[in-house]
């Protein structure tokens, strides 16, 4: 078995971590439970760029209960987690190509590894993989990574059509991975159907609302220290992942800003109680930044000259581009690593600026990702919905789907189940009176 991670003898720290974080993943051990007498994912492959954390062990835990084999590379080089990468590759035997920290090169020779494996589905976290694949199917090399590009050109033409052939179907876990997959299928170049974990009612509004507030608040506190309560938070994008962040910042203390582009969110955020401005206005007054938008260019060079000596920058939304790093080199004559991520940027006008984890994820970055109980959901979206993938591919076409409102109703029930919740059912003359509109009045 191939596979790149840092260290297999962390492979015990990683054991007792997942089953930490398993403790309170009800729902995805009842699927579990089922899949191992199933076996419905039999003879998949299953290729997967994912954060591999605890709960990431956990799902492929449970795709290989139902009978998939797998490969797992990392969908951000500081998220991964070593000891858990160690964890499957031993005590699993799934290949899994993660390093923390890797770098760019490394990065895309490991989605390279997982592409290699030929996979039937596809299960992604910013849709690295999928495009990486419709760059190859369409032949266009400029978009790939240089070394990725290489590899890909020097692939016999057939290898490269049973790559994308093969194919019946792929999950998207994140925002910014279901845009970029809907402007594919806008495009007409999307090649099988892949379904928006994203969009599942028990992802974004557990996942992303809960999730992604407490993670990144806990990972800025981790990198810093710093005293919230009484700080400007600036909060760039009112989303759901922006939603939960403001919340959480709130309840820490600060006076929470939020800028956003979309007059409904904005007006949403005003009406939630948070002061909105433009990020023009936000630079001058906030202490600490954080992007959660989904977007390029959020925070640019002009913002961060704005910015008061001392301001602390950083993102939770997936990709570093929501930050112009590259301006802010530009404007910048010195720079230091202050502690483990935190980095100084001394800039022109002799302000200095706290970028928090290259930029990156900071809620993985320098924390731990989400709790386990949020992922929980999210990853039972992820298991069922390549179940569905499985049996119904034949009848789907080349689109985006969401996932079904059953498999979302059937994980709530099962989420409440857990918890000891018991919920009232319609009658039959409630249900009746629901679907006729002549007993409306």
């Amino acid at each position: 078995m191939d596979y790149d991670i840092k260290d297999i003898s962390l492979a015990e720290k990683g054991r007792l971590r997942m089953e930490w974080a398993e403790l309170a993943m009800p729902v995805l051990k009842l699927i579990r439970s089922r899949f191992e007498k199933e076996k419905p994912l039999r003879g998949i492959r299953l290729s997967a760029c994912l954060h591999v954390t605890t709960e990431t062990a956990a799902l492929m835990r449970t795709l290989r209960s139902g009978g998939a084999e797998l490969s797992l590379c990392a969908s951000n080089p500081l998220s991964t987690q070593d000891d858990v990468a160690a964890y499957l590759v031993k005590e699993l035997a799934i290949p899994v190509f993660a390093i923390k920290g890797e770098d760019s090169k490394t990065y895309y020779a490991h989605i390279r590894e997982t592409l290699a494996f030929c996979p039937h589905l596809t299960m992604d976290d910013g849709a690295d993989l999928v495009s990486s694949l419709h760059f190859i199917a369409l032949e266009k090399w400029e978009n790939l990574d240089p070394s990725l590009g290489s590899w890909a050109r020097g692939l016999p033409i057939a290898r490269r059509e049973e790559m994308i052939d093969g194919l019946i179907g792929g999950t998207e876990e994140t925002t910014t991975g279901v845009i970029r997959l809907r402007s594919m299928e806008k495009s007409g170049v999307l090649r099988f159907p892949v379904i928006a974990v994203n969009d599942a009612e028990t992802k974004h509004f557990f996942d992303n609302r809960y999730g992604t507030g407490q993670s990144t608040i806990d990972g800025i506190l981790r990198a810093t220290n710093r005293l919230m309560a009484g700080s400007n938070f600036v909060v760039s994008g009112y989303g759901w992942c922006g939603k939960g962040l403001a919340m959480r910042a709130r309840g820490m203390g600060s006076d929470v800003i939020v800028t956003e582009v979309s007059p409904l969110r904005a007006l949403e955020a005003v009406m939630d109680g948070y002061r909105v401005m433009t990020i023009t206005q936000a630079a001058e007054t906030g202490d600490i930044f954080c992007t959660v938008s989904g977007n390029a260019g959020v925070i640019r060079k002009e913002h961060f000259l704005k910015m008061k000596d001392g301001a602390i920058v950083a993102n939770s939304g997936h990709f570093n581009v929501e930050l112009d790093l590259t301006g802010l080199d530009e404007i910048t004559v010195s720079r230091k690593v202050i502690r483990d991520f935190v980095e100084e940027f001394k800039l022109q006008n002799g302000r200095r600026i706290y970028l928090l984890g290259e930029g990156r994820l900071i809620n993985l970055a320098s924390a731990e990702g989400h709790p386990s109980s949020v992922m929980d959901m999210s990853f039972a979206n992820q298991a069922l919905a390549s179940e569905y993938l499985v049996r119904h591919h034949r009848s789907l076409e080349r689109k985006v789907y969401s996932v079904p409102e059953t498999i979302d109703q059937e994980i709530a029930r099962m989420k409440l189940h857990s918890m000891g919740i018991e919920i009232d059912r319609l009658t039959e003359e409630q249900e009746r009176y629901l679907a006729s509109w002549e007993q409306g009045t």
